[in-house]
């Protein structure tokens, strides 16, 4: 008779033992593997521009091929810096990757809408897919307090204005200004900076070259914050 791989009461023979210690082993090798290369690549985006994201490579595949442009800070007119920190995250300079206050506001209302912090959406846009999956946005809170820790206010702020997407195929505030508007990312107005920061985050159903009375409203808005935080010391961690 075959051996049974339990014993008559009920416990595991020492060959399942060893096969349960042996796949968990694997599994806890495997996580640390992967936590590993998360870290290497987090710290290696600290200094080298990422060469592009998931969301970004399928965009190209379907529309053959997006525009996009890397420009570091130096080459990014001031107030797009604060025009995007105003319309997305106004206390970016006073959290750690999340913003409790932003959070608790958009629970009471029933909405997530508001909620997304600058380093959660460019943990999403660098290193993780779009979507509403509750595996995505657990990675992504995972992943969020690290690139805090590693990065500058300054890194993530310029990484994302080089990745979010501004129109169908446009991806970085270069690009972008240069679609829009014909110049280039270090020349645009403050005006233009609110435009473009207002037609986030449903570039694809707006316009910042024909802005509708919506974008027009957000725009103004968009602008007086962008001034208010410069005035109240709100963008002291990236300006240098």
């Amino acid at each position: 008779m075959a051996r049974a791989s339990r014993t008559a009461k009920g416990r595991p023979t020492p060959i399942l033992r060893h096969w349960k210690r042996r796949l968990t082993r694997l599994a806890l090798r495997g996580v640390a593997l992967v936590l590993a290369l998360v870290l290497v690549l987090i710290l290696l985006f600290r200094l080298i521009d990422p060469p592009s994201n998931f969301y970004m490579f399928s965009e190209s595949r379907r529309l053959g091929g997006v525009a996009q442009e890397w420009v570091p800070m130096s080459r990014i007119a001031p107030v797009v810096a604060r025009s995007a920190v105003a319309a997305e995250d106004a206390n970016f300079c006073r959290h750690w990757g999340f913003d409790l206050v932003a959070i608790r506001k958009a629970i009471a209302e029933g909405s997530a809408r508001g909620a997304s912090t600058l380093s959660q959406q460019t943990v999403k846009n660098v290193y993780l897919w779009h979507g509403r999956s509750w595996v995505r946005k657990a990675m992504e809170a995972g992943l969020t307090p690290l690139l805090e820790a590693l990065w500058s206010k300054r890194r993530i702020l310029e990484v994302y204005l080089n990745v979010a997407e501004f129109d169908e195929g446009v991806f970085g505030v270069e690009a972008a200004a240069r679609h829009y508007f014909g110049v280039s990312a270090q020349d645009l107005s403050a005006t233009q900076a609110a435009r473009l920061a207002a037609i986030l985050p449903s570039p694809k159903d707006r316009s910042a070259a024909n802005p509708s009375s919506f974008v027009r409203r957000r725009s103004a808005q968009i602008r007086d914050g962008a001034a208010t935080i410069r005035a109240d010391g709100r963008a002291a961690c990236f300006e240098s």
